[in-house]
């Protein structure tokens, strides 16, 4: 930096060399390390020291002697402070007056020296002010004081760089550097400090160089300005509107105006920008500093109308155009390129913002503001100390200063006011909204200034409405209308002012201050008069383009309903019927205000109301002829929310309204005459006229069919998100739903029949028109437009038709079966059939065409076509309720003519395929998204259309359904909208549901498609050599013909065949005959994800056989291609093994797996795969497979052995012969050999020595995952032990040896070879715990069948007895993988019951048996310290630990097992000397949680009986323990997840085990206060599930195991549960982004439900307080919006609270609880007994 300081600034190259070398030590930031002094020193005291020191006696006279040079001077300057020879009186202070002196002098012209003099005068002193010398004088009490002069020599100097800019004679970053060594040191700031009015002239000079440096970036570094869109929603999180997006030319035009008579700049322009960046970084610094240093001396002045008027005088300007500057979008950039951090900016923000705050609305100034914004009336008449002298006009003064010009650049000044005004507005509610005194005056006074501050925006809302407080005051021009208003024409300024507006409103909405019956009954309606003006002045100088005029109308529509009422059917038009404005901004803002207002009136009961003028809206003529969707989905599900809320007539009567809005104003548009323009035609007159009418009509026709499907659709959503009629509704609503379902037929009859007709005149006219030829000029475009639109109207009306129809069916049928007092409708044409004839006759209408006429096509008409195949679908949904319509001879084909229309194979197969995307509402069916829809409802009602399919129908839904999965496999990775539909996914859904498996058909063809595309792929692999089975597939073509696909068999008898001979050939030598491509396998992967989806036990026992015997086939016979054994970076062909073991695995769960079983053995099949799996390793074909990689294939390989062998013996299929050959294959001598890791010679004549390694390795995995499984069924029978325990003698044998040939280290060449830490440490122990297990069972299962007592010692005592020391040493030394941890514990516990088992039986004399039992106290405290040394360890997370507790709960298990009570009281000591709350303290929670952890797991142990007792004698002192260290540990929030949850998890433990030996309740409440203080609050979302949980296990722990507590403990278990309520609400609540963690709060909303069930099931206990916890319900419900489904499960769980609650309790809730709690109670109340109490009373009839 001191560098970039002297190149930067310097304007002469020549310099003294002294001086030059002298002023290279200095550099402009306040800290200056050691070794820079001690370069100083020795520069200075160079060959010059001699003749220095002969002249130190007179050096002050030489100082002073104007015939001494400068530079001397300078050098003798310089020199003497350095110098620890000169021995001046007051050295320091001498020094810095005679270089202040020579400055000031300089500058008034008194002396007279050079340019380079006067630098180097300005870098002593900053040398001086920067010392550590004259820093520790200071600090050890020296009195140095600088000139008065030296503050105002400074000032000057800023402004010099402020005015001329780098003209200056002075470098800035030196005068910078001084200003901060000044202020860096108290005694030293006191030049500033102790007069107020300069420290503020400092702060605004470097506010406007500040200011400056910003603007100038611009013109330097050219920036990207932000739309307004992107000022809009920083707009809505902060209070800093961005400026308009046109204002960057200007500022750069202003900025180059400034700096144009600049040459030196522009010349200098090479100068390297890093170094400006320096000085401008090192510029707000400084001004931060000065920033700080200002607000402390204005905290300290004792007249704060002196320091309001100075800082609105002179700091205010500067100030807030700093701020916003520096938070501007458009100034980001220039922040960057100045490097001026984030952290920075945000600091001299807040400054900012506190030194505005603090000055100009000081708490003395509110008698200031009530006299300038009240009216007369309401003036107080008190006036403030010293109010003569003060701002009597606060406001004014204010915004006269935000309103003056040429403060900053005019394209700005708009900008920097509406940024401003907001947040004055904050600040003064911050300041006065709270004050002491009369809430309702002080709400008041911030309207009133509210008033002040919307006409500053410069938007006009009515004279009398400028200054409320002008009423009763003389007239006069206010200073804030010195300066003329801009016209706000242009959209970027008002982007801005709307901005401001919301900005505003956000806050009054915010902070309250709006009382609607307040401002009515005292204050005139004053606040509505002025919001009212306001929504006037949105309404007739709409901006419907920008997203804030919307949010402007919701904060509006918040404050009160009313104000926006009068104008209700202009923001229904341009809001929602004819918003015009597509941008998805505008969109998202104008559909938050739709919800808003549905959302509004539905709680105030008017939605019918509000309906009534949205009909009359849209029944108006249609402004422009694109009109947006009516219902888009968010507003479909507003409204869905809304209805479900609303009475069942209220619902019945919106949707009369929308018919007879249909009656009166659309069907006479559709229906219009044309007599007089056929009459006109006729007699030839007006031919042009006519055709005019004629097209006029048709687009009348065109929009009245618009209109009329917008209002069916709205019907339908009513319709379908009303509460059905059932038992309970009162009589007149059911009629009202019988005439509304009759009058919805009535109008679909008369839409039906208009097209009928309408299409009989249309084919009668284009007859005469063909027959009859006009006379005239008319062109042959004019009829075809005239055809075009009336297929548009035409389509419209019938889609309207269709839809009315559909929605009257399905709510009819709804309606008739939940309500038996309605009477469905009769649907039959004719009235004397029956009801059976009439449903036939339906459908065969439906299906001929009669009801609509006109030919449909899914390309044109797609939205028709879904309807006519909703209405199919529910004539068939009754006849198969019918049992005896489906008797009769024709249903059956009737029915499947009907599935096979709903299907549409033809249009399956026509439809171009791809990845369309439908929103699942039915008025956006197009012919883009209507292969979703379509595919959405077949795959919905596969159950009933299915039965009634051919076999060809079945097999093409089945090829869609796999075409369409693995096109999702293809494109998983691009983004799609989240909520919607598409065929791929609803193919998954169909996939993973259990409804696939219960259609046989379906499925089995399913599984033939699967099996051809397989089968396929492997045809064109490269067969090097003859393969049977190939061979058949290429002879017979199997599945070439589509109707093969009827057969049941994927596979025939013949192909399964020659499978099995070529799996019996690949088991002898493990060779494969099949080779696959990379893009083969990848292909493969994708069929064999989609089959690990389905259910095996689905698959009937000819589809489990074939898919598994190809699957095999693919295991044992396929390899890939020999060019790509070695491919880089590949790993694609492992890949597929992994997939294809898992899918093997799967399938051998299927319940009819026997059927494969009957055409090859068992054996066979594993010593095929195994053989196959170690020929791929030995010819490298796993060379470039990663670690993790090959593990995962280990493990899957591992897991698909002992699947088969635990299938094998479970099902006693032939135990002995296949498991016997499968040993026998394992054991031979070709194996033993195989799992010998060869010598360090053999693997040196090795290719590639790794693969050999990987061999062994496999080997190895399949021993253990084999000796594993037949451990396991071990005291199965006596002859199946027999012949299991021969087997793991035999494999236990060859493991042996194969271990400790890995254990010996190989050297190849000149490196060591560890084969042990390629096969990896946890798997090496996984295998010597088998080893151990093996021996261990075979031991006890020989020693349970022999009655004497033979010895059984264990075969590998050493090699155990060595990994048990070698756990010991590495398990908790350093960090270890958590596999390793694992597999360690597991083998800590077999070898601890080794030990144990075999000392009994070996040692006789009593002698032996003490010294084994020492030998077993000494592994017991081993395994224990080891145990909680691990536990300890820094490097084990959270998450690890959890991950570890299974193993660990084993441990203790066989530890404590047979534990003596002398093992026991050990562990118990360690537990004690754990729970020690002076470790938490000092912050070693690491050794305070493994005693709580242990604590946990002991809990749940099965202790011997001694063990028992003693454990819960101790129990209630460990309770004690562990509730100090929640409450300690709940201090910090850091400690939450690693030490608090646990904890608390633990108490939760004792507290669950301890049901009935826990007898004092004292011990369960002390829990309760501990989990009190359990923080909830602040936390991310994953730790507060984590503490919620525990938690709330607490409480249920103790509601359920210790009920008796209730008794006395309900009101501290009701408080809390209640912060656990409060919490979820709080975190529940509605938030404007996107909610990536509802998962979490939803799960825990369900866990609040279940808790609510609980309290009211132990109602004896809570019957007094279920009022009460109503009331904490409510009261915080009040305060925040919920997400639906929180508030859902929330609902439901208060619900059972209200069960409790007495007729009195309800009184007393209605009266005691406040305003607005209450009317949240009576909502809650009414939905409770409109939904929930009639229910359960519907449930009590059946109750005994």
């Amino acid at each position: 930096m001191g560098v970039g300081r002297r190149v930067k600034w310097r304007p002469n190259s020549r310099r003294p060399t002294e001086t030059r070398s002298s002023v290279r030590i200095a550099a402009f930031l306040p800290g200056k390390s050691q070794r820079g002094e001690k370069k100083r020193e020795a520069r200075t005291a160079g060959s010059p020291a001699a003749a220095m020191a002969a002249i130190y006696s007179g050096i002050h006279l030489k100082l002073k002697n104007p015939h001494t040079a400068w530079e001397d001077k300078l050098k003798l300057a310089r020199f003497a402070w350095v110098s620890t020879q000169c021995l001046l009186p007051n050295k320091e202070q001498v020094l810095l007056d005679w270089c202040i002196h020579a400055l000031t002098g300089w500058y008034n012209k008194k002396v007279d020296f050079s340019q380079n003099v006067l630098e180097g005068l300005w870098f002593y002193l900053d040398d001086l002010l920067h010392s550590r010398k004259l820093r520790s004088l200071l600090k050890h009490g020296k009195t140095i004081s600088l000139r008065r002069n030296m503050a105002q020599l400074l000032l000057d100097r800023l402004q010099e760089c402020a005015s001329i800019g780098l003209k200056s004679v002075v470098c800035m970053s030196t005068v910078l550097s001084v200003c901060q060594g000044l202020l860096s040191s108290p005694a030293l700031s006191s030049v500033f400090t102790t007069k107020y009015e300069l420290i503020l002239d400092l702060l605004a000079k470097l506010c406007s160089l500040a200011c400056r440096e910003l603007q100038q970036s611009l013109l330097t570094e050219p920036l990207m300005t932000e739309s307004v869109t992107c000022q809009d929603e920083l707009m809505t999180e902060c209070l800093q509107p961005q400026p308009a997006s046109d204002l960057e030319s200007s500022l750069i035009v202003a900025v180059t105006k400034d700096s144009s008579d600049q040459p030196e700049f522009d010349a200098n322009k090479s100068s390297p920008k890093p170094k400006e960046n320096i000085h401008s970084a090192n510029l707000f610094e400084v001004l931060l500093q000065v920033l700080s240093c200002y607000l402390s001396v204005q905290r300290q002045q004792a007249n704060p109308n002196r320091v309001s008027t100075m800082v609105t005088n002179q700091l205010i300007q500067p100030l807030i155009l700093l701020r916003h500057l520096l938070t501007s979008g458009d100034f980001a950039r220039s922040l960057t390129h100045l490097r001026i951090s984030q952290h920075l900016s945000r600091d001299i923000r807040i400054k900012i913002e506190s030194i505005l705050q603090l000055a100009l609305f000081p708490s003395e100034h509110l008698t200031f503001y009530k006299e300038e914004l009240l009216p007369s009336k309401e003036d107080s008449g008190k006036r403030g100390p010293g109010g003569g002298r003060g701002p009597l006009k606060p406001v004014s003064a204010i915004l006269s200063k935000l309103n003056a010009r040429g403060y900053c650049v005019a394209s700005l000044h708009y900008s920097v006011k509406s940024n401003t005004l907001p947040l004055l507005f904050k600040f003064f509610l911050e300041s006065y909204a709270k004050e002491r005194g009369s809430e309702e005056a002080h709400r008041m006074l911030c309207f009133y200034f509210l008033a002040r501050l919307v006409p500053a925006l410069e938007v006009c809302l009515g004279e009398q409405l400028l200054s409320p407080a002008n009423a009763d005051r003389p007239a006069s021009v206010s200073p804030e209308q010195t300066s003329p208003p801009l016209p706000l024409s242009s959209p970027e300024s008002w982007s801005l002012a709307l901005l401001a507006v919301e900005s505003l409103l956000s806050q009054a909405l915010s902070a309250d201050i709006y009382n609607v019956a307040a401002d009515r009954i005292r204050y005139e309606e004053v606040q509505f008069k002025f919001y009212r003006a306001l929504g006037q002045m949105l309404f007739n100088q709409a901006q419907p383009r920008i997203p804030a005029w919307y949010r402007c109308l919701k904060m509006l529509l918040s404050l009160n309903h009313l104000i926006l009422e009068p104008d209700v059917d202009q923001l229904l038009s341009s809001a929602w019927v004819n918003s015009g404005c597509m941008e998805a901004r505008v969109q998202r803002a104008r559909q938050l205000v739709v919800c808003s207002l549905l959302q509004t009136y539905t709680k105030l009961r008017q939605l019918p109301r509000l309906f009534s003028e949205l009909l009359s809206v849209i029944c108006q003529p249609a402004l422009h002829g694109l009109q947006p969707l009516l219902l888009p989905e968010s507003v479909s599900a507003s409204l869905r929310t809304c209805v479900l809320d609303i009475p069942a007539s209220q619902g019945l009567e919106i949707c009369s309204l929308v018919l007879e809005s249909i009656r009166e104003y659309i069907l006479p548009g559709l229906m219009r005459e044309e007599s007089e323009t056929e009459k006109m035609e006729i007699d030839g007159e007006g031919n042009g006229k006519g055709e005019n009418e004629e097209i006029k009509v048709a687009l009348e026709r065109e929009d009245a069919s618009m209109k009329l499907f917008s209002l069916s659709h709205l019907l339908h959503v009513v319709l379908f998100s009303l509460k059905t009629l059932d038992g309970t509704s009162p009589l007149p609503v059911v009629r009202q739903g019988k005439g509304l379902m009759e009058a919805i037929q009535q109008v679909a009859n008369e839409l039906l029949l208009l097209l009928s007709i309408e299409n009989k005149a249309g084919k009668a006219n284009a007859r005469s028109v063909k027959g009859t030829p006009r006379k005239g000029k008319r062109s042959f475009k004019e009829p075809e437009r005239e055809c075009k639109v009336g297929s548009l109207w035409e389509q419209n009306t019938q889609e309207a038709a269709l839809l009315l129809t559909y929605t009257m069916v399905e709510v009819d049928t709804l309606f008739s079966i939940h309500c038996s007092k309605f009477t469905p409708l009769q649907t039959s044409a004719s009235s004397d059939t029956e009801d059976d004839a009439a449903v036939l006759t339906h459908m065969q209408k439906l299906l001929s065409g009669e009801i609509v006429p006109v030919s449909l096509q899914p390309s044109c008409r797609p939205m028709s076509c879904l309807l006519l195949k909703l209405l199919t679908l529910q004539q068939m949904k009754k006849a198969l309720l019918d049992t005896a319509l489906l008797s009769k001879p024709g249903t059956a084909a009737q029915l499947n003519t009907a599935a096979q229309f709903i299907l549409g194979k033809s249009e399956l197969q026509s439809s171009p395929y791809g990845e369309q995307v439908w929103d699942g509402q039915i008025a956006s069916v197009n012919a883009s998204s209507y292969l979703v829809a379509r595919w959405y409802l077949v795959t919905s009602n596969l159950p009933l259309i299915a039965p009634y399919l051919s076999g060809e129908d079945v097999g093409c839904v089945a090829d869609l359904l796999v075409n369409s999965l693995l096109s999702r496999q293809a494109d998983e990775g691009k983004g799609r909208r989240a909520g919607c539909l598409t065929v791929s996914l609803v193919s998954s859904q169909l996939l993973q549901s259990p409804v696939l498996a219960e259609l046989p058909s379906l499925f089995s063809a399913t599984m033939c498609s699967l099996t051809q595309r397989i089968v396929g792929v492997l045809k064109a692999a490269y067969v090097p050599k003859v393969c049977p089975t190939l061979l058949k597939f290429q002879e017979e073509e199997i599945g070439a013909s589509a109707s093969e696909r009827e057969a049941s068999q994927p596979l025939m008898a013949t192909h399964r065949e020659a499978i099995v001979e070529d799996i019996l050939a690949s088991s002898k030598t493990g060779e494969a005959f099949v080779f696959l491509s990379d893009t083969q396998s990848n292909k493969l992967v994708d069929l064999l994800q989609i089959l690990s989806n389905l259910n095996p036990d689905g698959m009937n026992s000819e589809d489990l056989s074939s898919i598994f015997l190809l699957l095999s086939f693919m295991l044992t016979c396929t390899s890939s291609q020999l060019d790509q054994v070695d491919p880089p970076g590949s790993g694609d062909y492992a890949l597929f093994l992994l997939k294809l073991l898992g899918v093997i695995t799967r399938v051998l769960e299927g319940r009819n797996f026997q059927s494969v079983l009957k055409l090859i053995h068992g054996g066979t099949l594993l010593q095929a795969s195994v053989s196959s799996l170690l020929w791929l390793s030995n010819n490298g074909r796993f060379r470039a497979t990663g670690g993790s990689e090959w593990l995962d294939f280990i493990k899957a390989a591992q897991s698909f052995i002992r699947t088969f062998v635990q299938m094998i013996i479970i099902r006693n299929s032939s135990v002995r012969l296949n498991l016997d050959q499968f040993a026998s294959y394992l054991t031979s001598k070709e194996m033993a050999k195989a799992q010998i890791v060869p010598s360090s010679s053999a693997l040196a004549d090795k290719p590639d020595p790794r693969a050999c390694i990987l061999s062994v390795h496999l080997l190895l995995a399949s021993l253990t995952s084999f000796s594993q499984a037949m451990t396991s069924n071990l005291g199965r029978s006596k002859q199946l032990d027999q012949t299991l325990t021969q087997m793991i003698a035999r494999t236990t044998a060859s493991l042996g040896p194969a271990v400790e040939s890995v254990l010996k280290p190989q050297t190849v060449g000149q490196s060591v070879i560890q084969p042990a830490s390629i096969l990896g440490q946890a798997f090496m122990v996984e295998v010597v715990t088998v080893m151990l297990d093996c021996e261990l069972s075979s031991h006890s299962v020989g020693g349970a069948n022999k009655q004497d007592d033979t010895q059984l010692p264990l075969s590998h005592v050493t090699l155990y007895r060595g990994f048990c020391q070698q756990i010991f040493k590495e398990i908790s030394c350093a960090p270890r993988p958590l596999d390793f941890l694992v597999s360690s514990l597991h083998f800590l516990s077999a070898y601890y019951k080794a030990v144990e088992e075999t000392s009994g039986e070996r040692e006789e004399t009593q002698g032996k048996e003490k010294k084994a039992g020492k030998k077993l106290d000494v592994l017991y405290m081993q395994i224990l310290q080891n145990v909680h040394r691990l536990l300890t360890a820094s490097w084990l997370s959270e998450s690890d630990v959890g991950e570890l507790k299974p193993a660990l709960q084993e441990l203790l298990r066989h530890l404590l097992e047979k534990s003596t009570t002398g093992r026991f009281n050990l562990l118990l000591l360690l537990i004690r000397e754990g729970l020690v709350t002076g470790k938490l303290r000092a912050g070693n929670h690491r050794e305070v949680l493994p005693a709580t952890i242990i604590t946990e797991l002991l809990s749940c142990c099965q202790l011997p009986s001694p063990c028992t007792k003693a454990l819960w004698l101790i129990a209630p002192q460990i309770i004690s323990a562990m509730v100090f260290l929640v409450k300690s540990s709940a201090q910090d929030v850091s400690l939450t997840l690693p030490f608090t949850i646990p904890t608390v998890t633990s108490m939760t433990s004792l507290l669950r085990q301890g049901e009935g030996r826990i007898t004092n309740p004292h011990h369960v409440i002390l829990v309760l206060g501990a989990l009190q203080l359990v923080p909830l609050n602040h936390l991310t979302p994953s730790v507060y599930q984590s503490a919620f949980l525990a938690v709330h296990e607490a409480l249920f722990a103790i509601i359920q195991c210790h009920p008796q507590v209730m008794l006395t403990a309900a009101p501290s278990f009701l408080n809390i549960f209640y912060r656990l309520v409060a919490s979820i609400m709080q975190e529940g609540r509605q938030r404007g982004d996107a909610d990536t963690d509802g998962d979490v709060y939803l799960q825990c909303s369900r866990l609040i439900e279940r808790m609510y069930s609980h309290i009211a099931a132990t109602a004896e206990s809570f019957t007094t307080l279920s009022a009460f916890m109503v009331a904490q319900y409510v009261t915080e419900l009040q305060k925040v919006t919920l997400r639906p489904d929180v508030k859902l499960h929330l609902t439901e769980g208060i619900y059972r609270i209200l069960d409790l609650c007495k007729e009195q309790d309800i009184k007393f809730l209605t009266a005691g609880l406040q305003m607005g709690v209450r009317e949240v109670f009576n909502e809650l109340y009414s939905s409770y007994t409109h939904y929930h109490k009639a229910q359960r009373q519907g449930e009590d009839k059946y109750t005994v």
